[in-house]
């Protein structure tokens, strides 16, 4: 269920020892329901808020004003800031398509709090993944971690998704490969998909590429979260799942930047070729237009001045060229 705070759409779920006890309630509720259940932590989405619409939250939890600006703002890099009571966490979510090759990214915001956990998307995003990831393991995992939980589960949706999108880009190239290697280089439509794929490629690599070392600095500060000994393996399995997707994401770039060079390189031997072979003809039949030119030397043919010589000799001439524009065009000389 979605309420709304100062016009941005919120969704709202207060949790107990791992188990929803309440949902969809009104944001204002949120300082009454903490104080009647002490040990409830709180997650409370906000959908592209403004500094307004933050307001209430930033006066309840005491949010720094740099996070609140940072949440407000698009297009943030990914990052782990830490400020007085709380930390402040940017990501990426995306999901990926490789006919045309795109990639489609929701900039996530998060305030990590002792008691909250307080995320705002900038763009619309999928929250039944994220409440299906905390149902999941509600009851393994979040009796005893709390906010640190919540925190756990946002980050495996978020990975598992990047690292998802590295694999199937990967996987893509495959379909390019054998075609941008062929002899003579690829035809145009093909080098266009694999310039797209380097475009998306690069454009997820900057929300992949720092998230190995954000979530080494969570497990590195683990006693603001109360990271217990039962939940650090699994942050350490995301750890290993950003690892993972930064290195398939870097690897994939060398990969279809190596594939796009040698397509070059093809084409360019092949032009050598051609210029070679065009150099070689044109050397050959200088020698007797040069010697007959120096001469002058002309050789009567049938019906040698008149009209039907010239009209023979017109359509020699344009037969002749006609058929080298079709040839030169076949070969895609022209």
């Amino acid at each position: 269920m979605t309420t709304t705070t100062s016009g941005a759409p919120a969704t709202t779920r207060l949790f107990q020892a791992g188990k929803v006890i309440e949902e969809g309630f009104a944001p204002e509720r949120i300082p009454a329901l903490l104080r009647e259940h002490p040990d409830a932590v709180l997650w409370l989405d906000l959908l592209d808020p403004d500094e307004a619409g933050l307001a209430a939250a930033q006066e309840i939890f005491g949010l720094h004003p740099l996070a609140i600006e940072d949440a407000v703002q698009d297009h943030e890099r990914p990052k782990l800031d830490r400020y007085p009571g709380h930390l402040f966490l940017n990501l990426y979510h995306v999901r990926v398509d490789t006919s045309p090759p795109a990639l489609h990214k929701t900039e996530i915001s998060a305030f990590v709090l002792e008691r909250a956990l307080i995320t705002v998307h900038k763009q619309q995003g999928d929250l039944a993944a994220l409440t299906a990831r905390w149902d999941l393991d509600s009851e393994s995992l979040g009796a005893e971690n709390g906010v640190a939980f919540l925190v756990y589960g946002l980050l495996d949706v978020v990975m598992d998704a990047q690292l998802a999108a590295a694999q199937k880009l990967d996987r893509a190239m495959d379909g390019v490969e054998d075609t941008l290697l062929e002899e003579g280089g690829a035809p145009r439509a093909v080098r266009a998909k694999g310039f797209a794929l380097r475009h998306t490629l690069a454009t997820l690599q900057r929300g992949v590429g720092p998230m190995p070392a954000i979530v080494t600095e969570l497990l590195d500060i683990g006693s603001h979260l109360h990271l217990s000994d039962q939940l650090k393996p699994y942050l350490r399995d995301v750890e290993d799942h950003a690892k993972h997707a930064a290195e398939t994401t870097e690897m994939a770039r060398d990969r279809i930047n190596g594939l796009l060079d040698a397509d070059l390189n093809e084409q360019s031997n092949a032009l050598n070729d051609i210029t070679k072979k065009l150099a070689a003809w044109a050397a050959i039949i200088a020698v007797p237009t040069a010697v007959t030119g120096y001469f002058g030397q002309n050789v009567p043919y049938p019906s040698s001045g008149t009209w039907v010589g010239v009209v023979v000799s017109a359509v020699l001439m344009l037969g002749a060229a006609g058929t080298l524009i079709w040839t030169f065009k076949r070969k895609n000389w022209l």
